[in-house]
């Protein structure tokens, strides 16, 4: 089976505390996966990890059976559980605040969340 995305026995301490400790994942192509699990199980950093926020002390990530560069980020989508953006403002509001980040178009920015609100 192809995997679009492997973690290997990847590790990472913050100190004394072992934040992951060998977890492996295998996730398929066309596939949406999510992390499940009480608090301080490692999900947000091997979420980190993948998204090269942080890197591991041991083991390997790869994407599409290569190594992980930051190439690959802008191919992986990540929905934190809480929002890092502006409480105060409407959905359509931050779709245009966001939309130069995806070099879109500013008439054609407002023109696609004119249909999405």
């Amino acid at each position: 089976m192809n995997h679009v995305l492997v973690a290997n026995k990847v590790s990472k301490r913050y100190g004394d505390h072992a934040a992951l400790q060998n977890v492996s994942i295998e996730i398929p192509k066309n596939s949406i996966y999510g992390l499940l699990g009480p608090n301080g199980a490692g999900k947000t950093t091997l979420i980190r990890i993948i998204n090269q926020i942080t890197y591991p002390d041991q083991g390997e990530v790869l994407f599409e059976g290569e190594p992980l560069r930051s190439e690959h980020i802008a191919q992986i989508g990540y929905l934190p559980e809480e929002r890092g953006l502006y409480k105060s403002m409407k959905v359509g509001e931050q779709a245009l605040y966001l939309g130069p980040t995806e070099r879109v178009v500013q008439k054609r920015r407002q023109a696609k969340i004119k249909v999405l609100v």
